[in-house]
């Protein structure tokens, strides 16, 4: 299990970033997503690593084969821990994500988003027509996955019993949704606190608001990261 939380950094611009950031006099593990990345660009991401953190690159690529693997031998160049792709784009899509990725970062981790944690039953059935319920959704996506050769999956916590049971406890768990139990009204609607994601088995947690926009990043970072690994400060 990973014990440094991933910190979302949700922001627009590469100052709000820095102003965060100043606040801390550690190494961390960041994620940086497709709206700082579309606005800042790649120079974002070499910023981050000359910092000395590390890094998560969440842009969930979603298209051809042949653009999502020219695109991720481009990533995998820019000394990232880890990068994904969506599941939804098929396996040969996903497969060539992997192999391009690895070419440049054999170290790196690739995964897949499964389901979005906004995502609820009610949209599955009434909106994507799906005929499977959202985890049995969840869980065909992770399959496909590992058949892959991809190293994870990002899910809710609520789900890592399951992927981890039915594809494998190597197989890692990346999750979002995080929150603490006085914050959770917001738009994800598949959340659990860090202790209960702990207790579910996540590999990996990530964690935005409940960290960035707090009164005191640093203690509720510390917070946080203590109720991950299993005591309290």
């Amino acid at each position: 299990m990973m014990t440094k939380p991933i910190i979302a950094l949700d922001f627009n611009t590469f100052d709000e970033v820095q102003k965060f950031l100043s606040q801390f006099d550690e190494s961390l593990y960041v994620k940086v997503g497709m709206e700082l990345y579309m606005l800042e660009g790649r120079n974002v991401i070499k910023e981050l690593r000359a910092m000395g953190h590390d890094l998560f690159l969440d842009l969930k690529l979603h298209d051809i084969p042949n653009t999502v693997a020219r695109t991720m031998a481009g990533l995998g160049k820019l000394d990232v821990q880890m990068v994904n792709v969506h599941a939804r784009g098929g396996s040969e899509m996903m497969r060539r994500a992997n192999l391009a990725f690895k070419e440049h970062n054999p170290e790196g981790i690739c995964i897949a988003v499964t389901e979005l944690t906004s995502t609820n039953e009610n949209m599955v059935k009434n909106e994507l027509r799906s005929e499977i319920s959202l985890e049995e959704s969840v869980l065909n996506l992770a399959a496909l996955t590992k058949e892959a050769g991809l190293d994870g999956v990002v899910s809710s916590p609520l789900e890592s019993p399951l992927i981890h049971e039915k594809i494998g406890e190597d197989f890692v768990t990346v999750t979002p949704g995080i929150r603490l139990s006085e914050n959770r009204n917001d738009d994800q609607v598949r959340i659990v606190t860090p202790e209960h994601a702990r207790e579910l088995g996540s590999n990996y947690i990530v964690v935005g608001r409940p960290i960035t926009q707090s009164h005191n990043p640093v203690e509720a970072y510390h917070h946080i990261k203590s109720l991950w690994e299993g005591h309290n400060e």
